[in-house]
């Protein structure tokens, strides 16, 4: 295997892909937690995952400790992970792999992101299509009377926090594990994906969900160029045409030099 730039990825593979790029018009980047591992924020699961372990120091899942019912029966608990989850995204920001993304907008007609993550980092990037298809862990909301607010630090709210207007427990704007997709954020991506893409890329998700999955599984069987960018095997990693088995923000960095050279 010939390395790129000295950071042990696949030169062929940076080659390829930047050729592809080079017929493209449009883009669907679909990214999960390791985008942003190289701002500092561990993945929940996988290689260096922050809950690895079977149980929490509740003695339960992560998935259950994020669970709607969880939040409804021991807002507490959730919120205790929430706050260590937001902890880690205040003190980071974007990377490198953000910006490639962001600046992909100048040079294709559509760029489309499609993101698991809750961070809201492609959008301080500069990405404006952007499908934050589990919602921003900045948005807060009570369930009861509708009260809205943005929270930038959870150590300035108290935890669990509670709507000043009715008194009701308050929660992010998010999906947690056990509760449906925001109607129109699917159809948003419905919409997207019955467009269709020029290329497909796969950046930093294990793609355990159907659809995230969906849409690369689609553009494979429709013969559609599909990379996927990440260090581990994944669902998808048979889909891929073009595997890079690096960081999001090497392996973007590369494409994007070799593409613009």
């Amino acid at each position: 295997m010939k390395s790129a730039g000295g950071c042990g990825i696949d030169r062929d593979a940076i080659r390829k892909t930047a050729s592809l790029l080079r017929k493209a018009r449009s883009v669907l980047f679909i990214t999960g937690a390791g985008i942003s591992a190289d701002s500092g924020l561990p993945t929940y699961r996988g290689i260096g995952g922050l809950y690895n372990d079977p149980a929490t120091d509740d003695g339960i899942p992560i998935e259950t400790a994020l669970a709607g019912s969880t939040l409804a029966s021991h807002p507490g608990v959730t919120w205790k992970y929430l706050a260590q989850i937001e902890e880690r995204c205040r003190h980071a920001r974007f990377n490198r792999a953000h910006e490639v993304i962001a600046l992909a907008q100048e040079r294709f007609d559509r760029v489309c992101v499609l993101t698991q993550n809750i961070d809201g980092f492609h959008q301080a990037a500069g990405s404006a299509n952007v499908i934050d298809i589990h919602g921003d862990l900045h948005d807060i909301y009570c369930t009861g009377c509708g009260w809205r607010t943005r929270v930038r630090d959870y150590s300035l709210i108290r935890i669990p926090p509670t709507c000043p207007d009715c008194g009701a427990i308050a929660r992010p704007d998010v999906v947690f594990f056990g509760e449906m997709l925001a109607p129109e954020k699917y159809e948003r991506l419905t919409r997207q994906c019955r467009d269709g893409f020029d290329a497909y890329f796969s950046v930093g998700t294990t793609s355990v969900f159907p659809y995230i999955a969906g849409p690369v599984i689609e553009a494979a069987r429709a013969r559609k160029p599909v990379v996927e960018i990440n260090p581990g095997d994944t669902a998808v990693s048979g889909y891929a045409g073009i595997r890079l088995r690096a960081g999001a923000a090497a392996a973007l960095d590369a494409v994007w030099s070799a593409y613009t050279a």
